[in-house]
């Protein structure tokens, strides 16, 4: 395996990416269940766009992580358990250091939880995207899953650690400069010259898991992880601001 720029090698569970992305990634597959049958198969073009505007979020950095996309969300933005699982086993098998997931669902399923426990048992950093307050899904919920979400307060290199209830920590919600002017998961398309266009827990989580590849040293291990993110954190809570910030 190649060495990826920052150390980091970085697996986005998602819809995919763009041909038009341009970005580097060491390898990529797609997860379709079949009636209870995984098939892994080569990616297709990212039809959401979602996972296209995760991904150029997360390398938006001087020295950017190498990629690994697991192509789980279809062009309706559903996946099933078992692909998710599919795809986070498959990044394990890749050498992922962190498995990004900016989806969730409603129930918890074992499939799932399985694959959630085996990668964090191998050390895995996991994160994914949940809304700041309400019931957290899923993989979010699982114990050792970081759940990440969106914070307003945020800029580009700004974070918060909320604490549960809720998402653990938050994240900018600006959508990257770059990606595509089309946003089809509850976007619309972006004028020349607009200000930036705004995001949800999905690009919250995208933003954290880049301030944690730019900003963290590859091989920590996840509690170091959570520790150095509690410390560097500018917002503490959802209101209180850091004394002296």
């Amino acid at each position: 395996m190649s060495k990826p720029e920052s150390g980091w090698r970085v697996a986005i569970v998602d819809s995919g990416l763009r041909a038009d992305a341009a970005l580097r990634v060491a390898a990529a597959r797609r997860f379709v269940d079949d009636d209870g049958a995984v098939l892994e198969q080569e990616p297709v073009e990212d039809a959401l766009g979602h996972g296209t505007r995760v991904a150029q979020v997360i390398v938006r950095m001087p020295r950017p992580p190498e990629l690994l996309i697991a192509q789980a969300l279809d062009a309706r933005g559903a996946a099933t358990p078992a692909a998710i699982a599919a795809a986070i086993d498959w990044s394990h098998r890749q050498g992922a250091q962190l498995v990004h997931l900016s989806l969730g669902l409603a129930q918890d399923r074992a499939v799932l939880a399985q694959a959630v426990e085996q990668a964090l048992r191998a050390g895995l950093l996991i994160v994914a995207s949940a809304p700041a307050r309400g019931a957290l899904p899923y993989p979010a919920a699982y114990p050792g899953v970081m759940a990440a979400t969106g914070d307003a307060r945020c800029a580009r290199e700004q974070i918060s650690a909320l604490g549960r209830p809720g998402a653990d920590f938050g994240g900018c919600v600006l959508q990257a400069a770059t990606m595509p002017a089309v946003a089809r998961m509850g976007g619309a398309e972006a004028a020349p010259g607009a200000a930036p266009a705004r995001g949800g827990a999905s690009i919250g989580a995208a933003h954290l898991t880049r301030f944690i590849v730019q900003h963290l040293l590859v091989g920590s291990s996840p509690a170091q992880v959570w520790e150095q993110l509690r410390a560097r954190a500018t917002f503490l809570g959802r209101e209180r601001r850091v004394p002296g910030d």
